[in-house]
Formats: C-alpha cells, sequence, structure tokens
C-alpha cells in the first residue's frame, strides 16, 4: 500500500499500520494513554508491540481543546528520556515525536525516533519543516485551525471536507518543497471542527488520497464517539472500533490508537472480508 523512509530504513506496509499513542502527561483526555514512570513506559510500550503496533507514537503534552500549551524545555524533559528508554530497549520498533516544536523533534530524532508527527503542520514552529527535511525523516501533517487553546472557536467551514483537503494539500506542496520525501496526511478529527464537521470529513476520507500521500485517522476515544453515544472516553473503545472501521473502508492507511490489540485485530478482520468480497 505505501512505504516510508525512516532515517534510511525502508519500510514497506502491504496493509494499513497501526499507530499506538503512549502520552508523557498528565492531562491527557483518556487516562489510559498516560505514563510518566519508566518501567511503566517500558511495559506499555512492550504490550503495544507484542499486541502488534507498527508505529509508537511518543507525545509530552497534552492538546485537547482547551489545554495549556507547556514550553519546549518542559516537553523536552518529558519526551526525551521516554524515547531514549523505549529505544534503547526496543531499537526496532519505529518511534514517532508528537510535537509542535522544532527542537524538541530535532532532539527526538536524535535520541531514536524516526518521525514527526505535528499537529499543526508546522503553522506553530515556522522551524518545523526545514527541521524535518533536514533530519530526513516522515513527516505526519495534521490539519488544524488556531491552536489547541483557541480551536474550539474556529469551527466555521463552507465545505469541511474541501477546505480540509485544500489546506493539506498545500502543505503537502511546501514540504515537497523543502525536501521532505514522505509526508502523511492527517484530516485532525476534534481539531477545530464539531462533531458533525468529523462525521462529514470521516464519509470523505478517501478523497485525501488526492493529495498522494498515505493517510493517517486518529479517532480513538474522541468526542465525536463519546459525546455522540453520551459516554465517557473511558466507555468509547466498541465506538472507537466502529468508527476506524469505516476509516478502513474509506481508504485509511494508518489508524492512530490507545487499544493497539482491537485494532490490529480489525485490520485482519477487513483484510479477509476484501479478499472474500466479489
Amino acid at each position: 500500500m505505501f512505504s516510508l523512509n525512516c532515517k534510511g530504513r525502508l519500510l514497506c506496509f502491504g496493509k494499513p499500520a497501526v499507530m499506538g499513542i503512549i502520552n508523557v502527561t498528565p492531562d491527557s483526555f483518556y487516562a489510559g494513554s498516560r505514563e510518566s514512570e519508566k518501567e511503566g513506559l517500558i511495559r506499555k510500550a512492550e504490550q503495544m508491540i507484542v499486541e502488534g503496533a507498527d508505529i509508537l507514537d511518543i507525545g509530552g503534552q497534552s492538546t485537547r481543546p482547551g489545554s495549556s500549551r507547556i514550553s519546549e524545555d518542559e516537553e523536552y524533559q518529558r519526551v526525551l528520556p521516554a524515547i531514549e528508554a523505549i529505544h534503547s530497549r526496543f531499537p526496532e520498533i519505529v518511534i514517532s515525536i508528537d510535537t509542535f516544536y522544532s527542537s524538541v523533534a530535532k532532539a527526538a530524532v536524535e535520541a531514536g525516533a524516526t518521525m514527526v508527527n505535528d499537529i499543526s503542520a508546522g503553522h506553530l514552529d515556522e522551524m518545523m519543516i526545514p527541521t524535518v527535511a533536514a533530519l530526513g525523516v516522515p513527516f505526519v501533517i495534521m490539519h488544524m485551525k488556531g491552536d489547541p487553546q483557541t480551536m474550539k472557536d474556529l469551527c466555521q467551514y463552507d465545505d469541511v471536507s474541501a477546505e480540509v483537503l485544500d489546506a493539506l494539500a498545500k502543505k503537502v506542496f511546501q514540504c515537497r518543497e523543502a525536501g521532505i520525501k514522505d509526508v502523511i496526511v492527517d484530516p485532525g478529527f476534534g481539531f477545530a471542527k464539531n462533531t458533525s464537521q468529523n462525521f462529514r470529513l470521516l464519509a470523505d476520507l478517501a478523497s485525501l488520497k488526492m493529495t498522494g500521500c498515505p493517510v493517517l485517522a486518529g479517532l480513538s476515544r474522541k468526542s465525536m464517539v463519546y459525546k455522540t453515544l453520551g459516554i465517557s472516553p473511558e466507555e468509547s473503545l466498541n465506538g472507537t472500533i466502529a468508527l476506524n472501521t469505516l476509516a478502513l473502508e474509506h481508504g485509511a492507511d494508518i489508524l492512530r490508537v490507545h487499544d493497539v490489540r482491537e485494532a490490529v485485530a480489525l485490520i485482519k478482520l477487513m483484510d479477509a472480508y476484501k479478499k472474500a468480497a466479489p
């Protein structure tokens, strides 16, 4: 389906990949993703690897709506020991650094990460795109308006799917011009979108293939699940599986999830179904 050059290591994916979420934060919206102690991080990483994760996405600050921004230094102090510990213990696993700070991205790659995942696609730090280009690693660019502190007030669109596609296509071009070879696009479910807009984006997910890039879907336990069902993030696994099924049906290449085992099982079932379908 797609390949990624992770700092000289070519990874070829014949089926959708699973990115497991590990948050080195005290305040991410889903408590089950949080871990700060070294041994706990190692256990969580090992569990995800055993369950079939292709990529581990390490983040050092919450980007939920209304969250407080932390400094580059504080984020650095959170994520660098985590990346060093996981890379030392599991050198073959692909580690993604979830940050919008170019300095943190650079340090993380030097510590063992081989992918950068930026919720702002370089918007919040003008040095991010040239930094990723110089590092020679894949770059996940997500659509967002504003920042986590302001995005909940920026959900105005005439056509959310068309506008997200247009914005991401322009960012892909900017990344290509800078020399980034592997770009992954993420529509940014929940980032400056309300619930109905999120569902519209999901229905139109296949349109992002027009960028020529792999598509990442980050739907795991998000508000479009738990607000629609009137439940909590902790109760949202079944809803997440349902939406991830739709994402795969509409062309998602990477599922970013809190629950790796269930995502891997879903991909296997979808693959079996498609092979048997007339």
